[in-house]
């Protein structure tokens, strides 16, 4: 007879609280791992009130909040794009609870991120915002990516996923097209060092070769 998988294994939350319908204590390196997940997301928050306080956002300090705010919202996106993968690739299911919370933080950031770019860089001057947005392309860029994880959040719910069934899952492929648009942003951005966007880029490539069967299968079967 096959031996038993241990409880809470490779389980989801769901599973864990099926037992009897008793909540099942999970072992306590994935408490201490759940901890650092949410303080690494939160570090560049902390570091970016910080630095506001003591005066360390160098010279230009509406650049360097766009900037920093940018960076925390796309590693924070990319990573939450790497959780399903690595779940299925690596056998891993208990990793996929950090997917919502690390999307929601990369809204959160991006958020910041388009917030200082309306209100602070352009004062709230929709006008000026207009012409800026027609202007420049790699604005464009950025708000579309913006404007795909808008859906993402507000949908990000138990109650709205059961709501929407399995059209939940092809709405939240919008995240592949927001890290696309938000790596593209970045490389139209920069003016010189492309090596950062590009670097996001084949991240981001490499997590859409792994959702098609071929790859994932031969990457298991390793």
């Amino acid at each position: 007879m096959p031996r038993p998988l241990a409880v809470g294994a490779d389980q989801s939350p769901a599973d864990r609280l099926s037992n009897g319908g008793r909540r099942v204590r999970q072992p306590r390196w994935r408490a201490v791992v759940q901890v650092a997940v949410h303080a690494g997301a939160v570090v560049p928050l902390a570091m970016l009130i910080w630095d506001s306080l003591t005066g360390g956002l160098t010279a230009n300090p509406i650049q360097a909040l766009t900037a920093r705010t940018g960076t925390a919202a796309l590693v924070c996106l990319v990573l939450s794009l790497a959780v399903t993968p690595f779940s299925g690739v690596g056998r891993q299911a208990w990793v996929v609870p950090w997917r919502r919370p690390l999307g929601l933080y990369a809204f959160f950031y991006a958020s910041l991120h388009m917030a200082t770019f309306v209100a602070l860089d352009y004062g709230l001057d929709w006008y000026l915002i207009r012409d800026t947005v027609l202007e420049k392309r790699y604005i464009v860029a950025g708000s579309g990516a913006f404007v795909a994880m808008v859906p993402l959040a507000l949908t990000s719910t138990r109650g709205w996923q059961r709501r929407l069934g399995t059209r939940w899952r092809k709405l939240h492929r919008l995240a592949y097209l927001a890290a696309i648009l938000a790596v593209i942003h970045f490389l139209w951005l920069v003016k010189a060092d492309i090596r950062q966007p590009v670097a996001y880029g084949v991240g981001v490539a490499a997590l859409l070769a792994l959702r098609l069967p071929g790859v994932r299968s031969r990457l298991r079967s390793w």
